[in-house]
């Protein structure tokens, strides 16, 4: 006998065997008590929570004649009568499936409306399934408008769609919609352990919540990921076979990689990466299960009941404690730099390598919260760290030890005077030919307070979150001294930009009182100041 994959063999017969769409239930059961039925259902959601299924549940119940063949419309077909088995077996003559994806012209909606005008041969109901209905062409939603607005007596139609947005408004609104929803956590396991008892199998409960991660709400995704374990493992399926056949990590591994980069240990979380690597797990797998426990540590801290049904107790014990030790500023940053990386690593040459990279800005860029006053320099451990640091005053400091500055530029003989104000710190940029950073100072840099190796700019929320690091180490580095840059809450002068424009603005104001310019512009109509030069008279030295 030929095989059958689980997600074929246990698909849903019934709505009793739907699940984790109990809206969905609940209103089909009321329609077919109370004789309510529509004449066009849409369904929609992601693939594999059941669109097509119901749509054949639906056109069971609408034709089931029951056991006795006497029978009528119900919300729980018998399954054993010739409509139920003719349509579960997709084979009855009344009932037709078209996949939209593969006939999206008008010519295939014709022989739809060929059809409707003739009475059902051996069921109630004709019922037109339309899969993927939202590839249908433009044209072919046009030629089925008017038949779907008025139907003949005795037609259903009923369409299945993953992206609704892309269905005409005309269609939708003669349609009665249900949006089936993901799966949850508990559902998917509750569904996984269910087979593998009929299939006579074991499976470990971080083996059935890793394949529940990776099935993504799908319980056809998880089920085709279960038929792999099964043949994968021989008896038990451990989590270790799944994680091994998705090229995953096991979320203790994450946390532990994640504690020891927020933590500052480079050399602990590489070797790390390493052994990783070489256990063949995917380098964005592993960039995406950082992600996931970045969302998880951040909703412990603002959650302190939170509740991860898929967490072991270890799991959900070293969240809560991470959450505690690290700051919402570094796990905001961390968030930002993973989502970042997700695309370096995709386009890089060497995932891998995209990776590791990744990891060591994680390391070098982690805000680390600093007992004491807020513009004391951080301690620097031997490679030459730069730390951000948090305190009362300051949202954003970047330190750098004035040890570790005079090692690097002790011998550099281009050392730059340290500046005294705001304007020598932007002139700087720009010698240096800084331009991203110098055009950042001009247009959004709003200085508070600035003196030898502290500058304070407001925090306006239109600031890069990195440009304080980049511009206190770039100043260190040419100075020789150590070099903080604080966002604060107090109130800035104003930009360089908004200064310019008004001195502008003012020159203008007073050129237009100047007699001759003003003679000009009365005796030229229309005419503007565009702009005002001072001109130097340069006189002949002999």
């Amino acid at each position: 006998m030929e095989y059958r994959v689980l997600a074929r063999k246990y698909r849903p017969q019934n709505f009793k065997d739907l699940i984790g769409q109990d809206v969905l239930v609940r209103t089909l059961s009321n329609a077919f008590s109370q004789g309510r039925l529509a004449h066009a259902f849409i369904l929609t959601g992601v693939r594999g929570v059941g669109k097509t299924t119901t749509a054949r549940i639906i056109a069971k119940g609408i034709n089931c004649i029951g056991a006795d063949g006497k029978g009528g419309a119900t919300i729980d077909p018998c399954g054993v009568c010739a409509n139920c088995t003719g349509i579960m077996e997709d084979r009855h003559v009344d009932v037709m499936e078209m996949d939209a994806a593969s006939r999206t012209g008008v010519d295939d909606i014709r022989e739809i409306l060929d059809g409707v005008r003739y009475k059902p041969i051996a069921a109630r109901n004709k019922v037109y399934i339309i899969d993927e209905v939202h590839m249908l062409s433009r044209n072919a939603f046009n030629a089925l408008l008017k038949t779907l607005e008025e139907p003949p007596e005795n037609v259903k139609f009923i369409f299945a769609t993953t992206e609704i947005r892309k269905v005409p408004v005309t269609v939708l609104s003669r349609c009665q919609r249900f949006d089936l929803k993901r799966l949850g956590m508990e559902d998917l396991a509750r569904l996984f352990s269910t087979v593998c008892q009929k299939e006579n199998t074991t499976i470990e409960r971080d083996a059935l919540y890793a394949l529940g991660r990776a099935a993504d709400g799908s319980a056809r995704d998880g089920l085709s990921l279960l038929d792999q374990s099964m043949a994968l493992s021989v008896g038990e399926i451990t989590a270790e076979v799944v994680q091994g056949m998705l090229g995953s990590s096991d979320r203790a591994n994450i946390l532990d990689l994640f504690e020891e980069t927020m933590s500052g240990d480079i050399t602990t979380a590489l070797n790390h990466l390493e052994k990783m690597n070489q256990n063949g797990i995917d380098p964005l797998s592993i960039v995406q299960d950082l992600l996931e426990v970045v969302h998880l540590v951040t909703k412990c801290k603002v959650q302190s009941d939170y509740m991860d049904v898929s967490l072991s107790e270890s799991e959900k014990q070293k969240s809560f404690d991470l959450a505690q030790k690290a700051p919402m500023v570094q796990l905001g940053r961390a968030w930002q730099m993973l989502l970042k990386g997700i695309e370096e690593v995709q386009t890089s040459f060497s995932p891998f390598s995209a990776l590791e990279m990744l990891i060591i800005r994680l390391v070098y860029l982690a805000d680390k919260p600093v007992a004491g006053a807020g513009t004391q320099p951080l301690e620097v451990e031997q490679k030459k760290k730069v730390e951000v640091a948090r305190d009362d005053n300051a949202l954003l400091s970047v330190a750098i030890s004035s040890k570790n500055v005079k090692n690097i530029n002790e011998n550099d003989p281009d050392i730059e005077r340290c500046p005294s104000n705001f304007i020598e710190i932007v002139d700087m940029f720009e010698k240096k030919r800084e331009a991203i950073i110098h055009a950042n100072l001009i247009e959004k840099v709003k200085p508070v307070r600035v003196e030898a190796g502290l500058c304070e700019i407001e925090d306006t929320g239109d600031i890069d979150p990195d440009l304080p690091g980049r511009i206190g180490r770039l100043l260190s580095e040419w100075t020789g001294t150590p070099w903080q840059i604080a966002l604060v809450q107090s109130t800035g002068e104003k930009t360089l930009r908004e200064k310019m424009v008004g001195a502008e603005l003012e020159a203008k104001k007073n050129a237009k009182n100047d007699p001759i310019v003003a003679s000009v512009l009365s005796n030229f109509p229309g005419a503007e100041i565009k702009s005002v030069r001072k001109i130097v008279r340069h006189t002949d030295c002999e």
